[in-house]
């Protein structure tokens, strides 16, 4: 088999490599001791220099020669003006590293990075490490006073991380906590939704950037924020605080002072400054919930505040500053808030760079054993009590949590209310097929009573045209409504709307039935999934 060449690439060190004398060969010279060592053939040396140093690279290139005769010298020529400027340097050598004719399948590429300033090591890593330059690091060291000659030690790193079997065991391990800490701790198993939260880890620990937390009302935004705070928090990437507010809460006109603060005597009732919530979450990261309620003018000043991190208090003519990372949890539809002029166009595109959205509880149905444990396990660190189902009740509570008739209206805050009124009434600290069927009837009736007071669904989702619809298609339009959002996805909706003349037909297309029927409308599947408000 061939032997490939060994290729090195270095800067000249004016200072370490100096020497003219014959003592010269007394010292320590990284660029010539790299061709010193026995079992290390070096078969070019790319050297690069400025042209003052010129007679510096002359002399080490004849040095070397004479310990390496095999070794080639090529001088390259680079030119900065200052050593120490990052962007100047890493400018020239990235245009080097682009202009050179790397050939990886014929060739074996080393970095020298022992020579030149701090600034131009560390630039020539950044260029290993993003293969502008596809070579491994070699760092030479001095001689120790036991050993006796001058060519001292080297070692060479590989930047592939993955053959490294203990650095990338610790990677995947510090990775699995990140997740398990989004997750609560909860061993989740649906698919999706485990990939959303490997792809959230992800972005939380290498972006600052907003992130937009969408999902139905109870799908754990709220949770899933606190928890990215956390994470962020332990890598060191944020020393703030977490600020949570829910916007529905701050309507009108306190909204702009809870958020923006004010100074004394800017409206009646100012009797001190107020630096509100934004200059609070300084250097740590707000959480807005429910985005979609603010009002028009906190929405132009918060998007100043997201790009410019500066705003002017209420009555203040001096401008504060704020460094804080925005995370929006919405379960509106925020494009069609934008077409129907409830929301700014621009700051929806500023924080929509990174929108996650959340899937409900009837998405999930595999997750509820996991969540089920869960939340025994948090009633006895609250209560110090433990409770526990029999096996008839488990399975029967499963069976109907799991189940098409199961609508979670409000998800897991319906799913944690069912739990701890079954503990609460748990005597001996045992869950019954009696609590379980009691409860499961309490869960039905409040779900029809949802049903029956959803008298608004219609205005939610049509709006100003919902004044245009007779009584009659009012109420059919509600019912669908309704059925869609208890529904998993449009067949299963047409199948429980069409459940009697579905059985009629010898072929029955339900999902193309419903979907014409909301295109009579001016709806899609999407319109009516959408739920606005908290």
């Amino acid at each position: 088999m061939t032997r490939r060449n060994t290729v090195v690439v270095g800067l000249l060190g004016a200072t370490l490599d100096l020497g003219k004398q014959a003592n010269r060969w007394d010292r320590w010279r990284p660029t010539v001791s790299l061709c010193q060592h026995e079992d290390l053939l070096v078969d070019r040396l790319e050297l690069l220099s400025q042209r003052r140093n010129t007679a510096l690279a002359k002399t080490v290139a004849e040095d070397i020669a004479r310990v390496s005769p095999e070794t080639e010298v090529v001088h390259r020529n680079i030119e900065f003006e200052d050593a120490w400027e990052l962007e100047e340097v890493y400018g020239a050598l990235l245009d080097f590293a682009r202009a050179y004719p790397w050939a990886p399948e014929r060739e074996d590429y080393l970095v020298h990075i022992t020579t030149g300033t701090h600034i131009a090591q560390i630039c020539m890593f950044l260029l290993a490490e993003a293969h502008h330059i596809p070579a491994r690091l070699i760092q030479t060291s001095p001689p120790a006073r036991s050993q006796g000659g001058p060519e001292g030690s080297y070692t060479i790193i590989d930047l592939d991380l993955s053959k490294y079997d203990r650095i990338a065991a610790r990677f995947r391990r510090e990775q699995k906590e990140g997740l398990s800490l989004l997750k609560s701790g909860i061993d989740t198993r649906n698919a999706a939704f485990n990939r959303l939260v490997e792809r959230i880890e992800q972005v939380a620990i290498r972006s600052r950037d907003p992130l937009l937390l969408m999902g139905p009302t109870g799908a754990g935004k709220s949770q899933l924020a606190r928890r990215i705070f956390e994470l962020e928090k332990a890598r060191r990437q944020v020393a703030g605080e977490f600020v949570e507010v829910n916007c529905a809460t701050i309507r009108g006109d306190g909204a702009m002072s809870a958020l923006f603060g004010h100074v004394k005597g800017a409206f009646t009732g100012a009797v001190a400054d107020r630096p509100g919530l934004l200059r609070k979450a300084d250097g740590g990261i707000l959480f807005l919930d429910e985005i979609g309620e603010l009002g028009s003018d906190e929405q132009s000043m918060l998007l100043r505040a997201i790009e410019e991190k500066a705003f002017f208090p209420v009555g203040s003519d001096r401008e504060v500053r704020s460094d804080f990372q925005l995370l929006a949890g919405t379960n509106r539809d925020l494009r069609r808030d934008v077409e129907r002029g409830r929301f700014r166009e621009d700051l929806l595109a500023r924080i929509d760079l990174w929108a996650f959205r959340l899937p409900g509880l009837r998405d999930r149905p595999e997750d509820l054993a996991p969540n089920l444990d869960y939340e025994l396990d948090r009633w006895a660190h609250q209560t110090g009590e433990a409770v526990s189902f029999s096996r008839e009740a488990k399975e029967r509570f499963l069976a109907f949590a799991t189940g098409s008739g199961a609508l979670w209206t409000r998800n897991f805050r319906d799913f944690n209310a069912a739990i701890r009124r079954m503990s609460t009434l748990a005597s001996g600290g045992r869950i019954t097929r009696e609590l379980v069927d009691e409860e499961v009837e309490r869960l039905r009736d409040a779900w029809r009573r949802d049903g029956a007071t959803g008298s608004d669904l219609v205005d939610e989702v049509l709006g100003r045209r919902a004044a245009e619809l007779d009584p009659f298609d009012r109420v059919q339009l509600e019912e669908v409504i309704r059925v869609c959002r208890g529904a998993r996805s449009l067949s299963d909706a047409g199948r429980t709307l069409f459940a009697v003349s579905r059985t009629r037909k010898s072929s029955s297309n339900d999902a193309d039935r419903l979907r014409k029927f909301l295109a009579r409308h001016g709806l899609a599947w999407n319109d009516v999934t959408a739920r606005a408000g908290g």
